[in-house]
């Protein structure tokens, strides 16, 4: 499939690879503990690599992914720690659609899925936390409910942590994200 991708272009529901999120464990394809090279062995049907940063020392090296055919616009960021895939970032507009347990997580309108969210958390035992930002999350999923700017609207867009980056993953100033994620829009 050949993407025609614009600005502010929202892929279509329809259209969007679909991923599962496991807590801890990963999100489609992606296992947390993979190398750059193994993560991108496992996407390379959907998604090709598009820019690296980081590396000669740097704790934290990322690294973004395209869909296939559209290589100017990324659709999912990888961060890796001491060269391990520890964090998941899926673009808004244009990454994968990752659902948990039914819940999709992507590319929605944020106080729904807040709402939403908010209800799975209590259901299912899990915390409930927000960022200084005001976005919610958990970290016993490994999972912060950032937004991200679609032309005149916002649209959700999670950002996953292996469990080793789950303790304080809300937190802007204490958490292992890193900080140019907080500031991605």
């Amino acid at each position: 499939m050949v993407w025609k991708v614009g600005v502010w272009r929202v892929v279509d529901e329809a259209d969007r690879v679909q991923w599962e999120m496991l807590p801890g464990v990963g999100v489609g394809p992606l296992k947390f503990g993979m190398s750059h090279n193994e993560a991108a062995a496992a996407i390379a049907d959907v998604l090709s690599p598009l820019t690296t940063r980081g590396g000669y020392g740097s704790p934290v090296e990322s690294a973004e992914f395209s869909l296939v055919g559209a290589a100017i616009a990324p659709a999912v960021t990888a961060y890796y720690d001491v060269g391990r895939l520890a964090c998941v970032a899926v673009n808004a507009l244009r990454g994968p659609q990752v659902t948990l347990d039914g819940l999709r997580l992507v590319g929605r309108v944020p106080s729904e899925l807040e709402d939403a969210f908010a209800e799975y958390t209590s259901t299912n035992g899990h915390d409930l936390r927000y960022s200084q930002h005001a976005d919610p999350g958990s970290e016993t999923l490994g999972l912060v409910l950032r937004t991200q700017r679609a032309g005149d609207v916002v649209l959700s867009r999670p950002v996953l942590v292996a469990s080793t980056w789950a303790e304080r993953c809300c937190d802007l100033s204490e958490g292992c994200i890193p900080t140019e994620e907080w500031s991605a829009s």
